[in-house]
């Protein structure tokens, strides 16, 4: 027991420091403040309607109302409740800040990778901060993207399990892989789930090939069989919440279109073709790296840094603007709050890929001294990880990816691949300073790699300082035009332009001038170590010091202590306006609010009061997105009377404040239609949809003809009447009064019909059917009846029982095999 426990304080010292190191980054978080997160709060928009029914009653619902006029809840929010794996190590993570637990994990998942590989522990500290203070990983934060970087932080323990078992550590190999799946998994981002997967497979077809040239094939199989139950286990220890989307995912925009109309385009744009499965392809490579961007890996502003960078007075754009007459105290206030300095591909960017310049040398470097097989998986899947964020830019690799491989065309932002790329970056770095440790090279044995090292990347840097400016464009196509258009001034636009361009060559220069810097200390060290100058200590020390100061400064540049504001100040984010209050006067039950102040179908934050028209979430159903996009713009009001858009928030161009109007023609909850007409496709219904009267006509798929025999003809009566009288976000109830057989149309979305959502009438299951394209119609008697509708999907209880199964599984794995590897030891 002491053996163990001696052994196990040098990494928890290792461990502590690696806390230190994230809360020092993240210290306004210990002064008990938080960061905006734009897609946190958008997340908590759309999950307020669930998170005050669960308050209310208890129950976590498994419908919303609360975007895009309803979707399925465990999208949203909720509760997995036989994830206990997953729920006691978030727990037990939950009394660590949120930003500082992010850097945190990440560097933990690293070192204990890198020790796995028996990487010295205080080199394996290095290799876990060139890995999370990569800028890619703190513009993450910054934004929001919690899910993508726990994802990222879980990948190395991933690794670490494969290993283990392949090296003949099956039981503990077996336990770290389904252990680190199963976290993987509860992160929640299956894109970086999915590229890290893509990035892991050249390492089990190396690993396959030499354990098989080498005789191994027993250790080989049972290395297979060893991860194959793990993977098992890890996946479906989360299989529920997997099971259900992939299942939401087939009708979303990710999934198949029934539609094969043009899409519209702008005005004075040619119709783009319609993609009837997974996503569209510029939507899905929209953001992608630009080949000659990927330079930002060593240079952070050479492609002039995030879309606004902060300039100062010194600045050329300062200059002119005050010379055109501009109040300085005005110009300052724009140039400090951060100006056009991006030039490169990307329509919106947070800041550069920055893998630091300390790291990439030493990735350089490890191309020429690490002699193991693992350097040659790290090169090719970097290899990869680059032609999957260059996307459209590199198009050969892309659309044959996005067109033949499975699952390729479900993600978007392609660019995200540039984390994985810092993690490979700085697991190769880690391991060329332990080969310089373990084989001890002369200067006279390493210079040419060296050399070859600083010429790379140092020479590299020297050579864009000198000559960048005159070989690079440092402009956009037609922005004097935009600029232009920007100060009202064509001719004013064109010297902003000019003045602009030097001011990214400033920063081009300078930012190239300190990447040879750090890469000549880092140089300088080595060459110390080899010519016995300095100790291996000092090697480490030296290099973590500069490493991290390098990523350290770059990074405060996007994600820094002006980020974080205090609880009170996020929570009065959330309060509502006079425009909230004043809907919320009216206590009806249930109806919709569109937020016409900007584009709807990207912004949640009217969902924290009301339940909207639109939202923020990355799979959206695809039948209402496509309503959007074809029907909505040639009819307006068809489509939002019929989505029961009671109030509409717009700002008024006088005063420029925000109003509210009430909608007085939206329809309700529920109506009777005088008449339906039948379409034979999707096409022609929704070529209907641009024209119809949802008042008087409902449109109807030929597919559900059988449904409707019999209802000829259907007879008014201005005594009808159908209305909501309970509502739960999944559950739903209605009284109909009517003389005669009536088709009721329901103001919520048709979601898996009759399997998922099912409907009654006094209490018996009854067939419904979509109606305009994407709503609920129902023939209903003539009488007085209760209509009921419920949200009961047959995939959520088969995904619990398989997370109830498979987490025993796990938590008995994790413990077999920590038993049977501290018996071992």
């Amino acid at each position: 027991m002491k053996s163990t426990l001696s052994k196990l304080l040098p990494h928890l010292l290792a461990v502590l420091v690696l806390f230190v190191l994230a809360a020092l980054y993240a210290s306004p978080s210990l002064q008990g403040k938080v960061l905006g997160m734009h897609d946190i709060q958008q997340a908590q928009a759309g999950a307020q309607e669930l998170n005050e029914f669960h308050k209310a009653t208890g129950r976590w619902a498994l419908w919303t109302n609360s975007m895009f006029s309803g979707m399925p809840a465990y999208m949203v929010a909720g509760d997995y409740p036989y994830t206990f794996v997953g729920k006691t190590v978030s727990i037990a993570l939950s009394i660590i800040p949120e930003a500082i637990r992010i850097i945190f994990l990440m560097m933990l998942g690293m070192y204990i990778l890198l020790t796995t590989m028996g990487v010295r522990r205080w080199l394996a500290v290095v290799g876990a901060l060139a890995f999370a203070f990569g800028s890619y990983n703190m513009i993450f934060i910054k934004a929001g993207h919690v899910s993508k970087m726990y994802a990222l932080a879980y990948m190395p323990g991933i690794l670490a399990g494969v290993m283990l078992a392949l090296r003949g550590r099956y039981w503990i190999g077996g336990a770290v892989t389904a252990l680190f799946v199963c976290l993987e998994l509860a992160a929640n981002h299956l894109q970086i789930t999915y590229y890290f997967a893509l990035a892991l497979v050249p390492y089990i077809i190396m690993e396959t090939i030499v354990q098989i040239k080498e005789g191994r094939l027993k250790n080989l199989t049972t290395a297979g069989v060893v991860l194959a139950i793990a993977a098992a286990v890890g996946v479906g220890s989360y299989g529920g919440r997997l099971m259900v989307t992939l299942d939401y995912t087939k009708e979303t925009t990710r999934g198949t279109s029934e539609l094969s109309l043009p899409k519209p385009a702008a005005p004075g744009a040619a119709a783009a073709a319609n993609t009837q499965n997974g996503l569209d392809y510029n939507y899905a490579f929209e953001y992608s790296y630009g080949i000659g961007e990927t330079l930002t890996l060593l240079i952070p502003r050479v492609y002039g840094g995030a879309s606004a960078e902060p300039l100062t007075t010194d600045s050329e754009i300062y200059k002119i603007m005050t010379q055109r007459g501009m109040d300085p105290a005005q110009a300052k206030q724009i140039v400090e709050n951060g100006f056009y300095t991006y030039w490169g591909g990307l329509p919106i960017n947070g800041g550069p890929a920055y893998a630091g310049a300390v790291v990439l040398f030493l990735f350089v470097l490890g191309l020429f001294i690490v002699n193991t097989r693992v350097k040659w998986w790290i090169a090719e899947a970097t290899i990869l990880m680059l032609f999957i964020a260059w996307g459209s830019n590199f198009s050969a690799f892309g659309n044959f990816m996005f067109d033949h491989f499975p699952l390729y065309n479900k993600f978007r932002a392609v660019t995200m691949t540039l984390s994985i790329v810092q993690f490979l970056v700085a697991l190769l770095a880690v391991l060329a300073v332990q080969t310089l440790i373990d084989r001890k090279p002369t200067f006279a044995q390493l210079r040419p790699a060296l050399l070859a090292s600083v010429a790379l990347t140092g020479g590299l840097a020297l050579l864009v300082w000198l000559l960048g400016p005159s070989i690079m464009e440092l402009r956009k196509p037609n922005e004097s035009v935009q600029l232009g258009q920007m100060f009202g001034d064509p001719a004013f636009g064109t010297e902003v332009l000019r003045a602009l361009v030097e001011d990214r060559g400033s920063l081009l220069r300078s930012d190239s001038l300190r990447t040879l810097i750090f890469v000549l200390i880092a140089a300088a060290l080595v060459w110390l170590y080899v010519t016995n100058k300095i100790k291996e200590t000092i090697l480490i020390v030296g290099l973590g010091v500069i490493a991290y100061f390098d990523l350290f400064f770059v990074d405060k540049r996007y994600f820094n202590n002006k980020d974080f504001s205090s609880k009170s100040e996020a929570q009065a984010r959330i309060t509502p306006t006079p425009v909230d209050e004043q809907i919320l006067q009216d206590k009806g039950l249930s109806y919709r609010v569109l937020d016409n102040r900007g584009y709807f179908m990207s912004d949640a934050s009217v969902s924290y009061f009301h339940k909207s028209l639109g939202g923020y979430h990355a799979a959206k159903l695809k039948r209402y997105s496509e309503l959007m996009e074809y029907a909505l713009p040639k009819n307006f009001m068809g489509v939002i009377n019929m989505l029961n858009a009671k109030y509409v928030i717009q700002r008024d161009p006088q005063t420029n404040q925000d109003v509210v109007q009430q909608n007085p023609e939206a329809l309700g909850n529920a109506w009777f239609v005088q008449n339906y007409r039948l379409v034979p496709n999707a096409n022609e219904e929704m070529k209907a949809m641009e024209t119809l009267n949802p008042k008087q006509t409902a449109v109807i798929d030929q597919r559900y003809a059988n449904d409707l025999k019999g209802l000829t003809s259907i007879q008014s009566d201005s005594t009808n009447s159908i209305k909501l009288v309970a509502y739960e976000p999944d559950r739903m109830k209605y009284e109909s009064k009517a003389g005669s057989e009536q088709l009721a149309v329901f103001s919520e979305i048709f979601y898996k019909g009759n399997n998922d959502w099912k409907s009654f009438i006094d209490g018996k299951e009854v067939p419904h059917i979509r109606v305009d394209y994407l709503l609920r119609g129902l023939r209903v008697p003539a009488g007085t009846h209760t209509i009921e509708f419920k949200f009961d999907p047959p995939v959520w209880k088969k995904g619990m029982t398989i997370d109830l199964i498979s987490n025993i599984a796990l938590i008995l794995l994790v413990i077999a095999g920590v038993v049977i590897e501290v018996r071992k030891r």
